[in-house]
């Protein structure tokens, strides 16, 4: 591995940074491996070990930097629960049929009776509305990537669709388009354990979702006044530490913990993640703190040294 310690440590992550996009241009994907995955590149094959990478010990994970147009992934990339990392197919349905310009708050939405009565029932993050207020399209986006409001999902699909079903249907078919074949959407807001995807597929939405300027705006945001609602934070507490701009967190109890994220790396680079199923079957408090603590893991180790290769034996 390159060890720079006379080099200033900014120096350092650009360097890294600039390894990474190599060694990902080099790859087409790298699938889970104890011993390590083989690569060629030029002809000549080089060696990408798990060791390279501080891997969540469970789950799934995947990784992209902007531009690369590659992905390393981690553990069997099979379909599983998502829970609110459904919401980021949400917002981005939304705001590619009502496009919001950056400072632009969009139309009003009405608030209806079903929002307003699911605020607090089943268990399920809400927000407490008030039926027949009007909120900004940017406002119920605030509520729906913030606080991770399952009532909101279900009023802003409602309002964009006529139906959660019919909401459902676009998700899928967005999911479609952006060639997402291992994900299938069955609610707005990912309470459902059969609205499931993989990391990879995660990232395909992830680096759409991020070229969306309201929403890269949003998601990067740590708390926010809503009037009607008050003061909201975001669930992703990473944000503003290691780099991290985005996107969304995620976890129940089937589903585990799981984590969307973005970060910079150098100021030009933008790397994206993603880390599901963690201490899954276990408590969404306990899950959501697994993948908050896996993907820190992960950024900061992509972040703060570039990836070793070498010959294969």
């Amino acid at each position: 591995m390159l060890s720079l310690p006379s080099v200033p440590r900014r120096v350092r992550t650009a360097v890294g940074a600039l390894l990474l996009l190599a060694a990902l241009t080099a790859l087409v994907v790298l699938p889970r491996s104890d011993r390590g995955t083989a690569a060629r590149q030029d002809g000549a094959p080089t060696r990408i070990t798990d060791g390279d990478i501080p891997w969540p010990g469970e789950g799934q994970a995947a990784v992209t930097l902007e531009g690369s147009g590659r992905v390393l992934t981690h553990g069997a990339q099979r379909p599983v629960p998502i829970a609110s990392l459904a919401k980021v197919m949400t917002a981005y349905v939304v705001l590619t049929g009502h496009p919001l310009r950056p400072g632009e708050e969009g139309p009003r939405i009405e608030v209806d009776r079903q929002a307003a009565h699911e605020a607090g029932v089943g268990g399920e993050s809400t927000v407490v509305v008030t039926p027949g207020d009007r909120r900004t399209e940017r406002e119920l986006l605030h509520l729906l990537l913030l606080p991770s409001a399952n009532n909101i999902a279900r009023l802003l699909a409602r309002w964009d669709a006529g139906s959660e079903e019919a909401f459902v249907r676009k998700m899928q078919r967005a999911a479609h388009d952006l060639g997402m074949r291992d994900t299938t959407y069955t609610d707005a807001g990912g309470i459902e354990p059969t609205t499931t995807s993989t990391a990879a597929d995660q990232l395909k939405l992830a680096r759409e979702a991020m070229r969306l300027p309201v929403l890269r705006d949003i998601v990067s945001t740590r708390e926010a006044t809503v009037p009607g609602v008050g003061r909201v934070a975001n669930s992703n507490t990473l944000l503003g530490t290691s780099g991290v701009v985005g996107l969304k967190t995620g976890s129940t109890t089937p589903a585990g913990g799981n984590l969307l994220w973005a970060a910079k790396t150098d100021g030009t680079h933008l790397l994206l993640g993603a880390v599901l199923h963690q201490r899954a079957h276990t408590t969404p408090a306990e899950g959501l703190t697994a993948a908050l603590e896996a993907s820190r893991a992960l950024i900061d180790g992509l972040r703060a040294r570039p990836l070793s290769t070498g010959s294969e034996g």
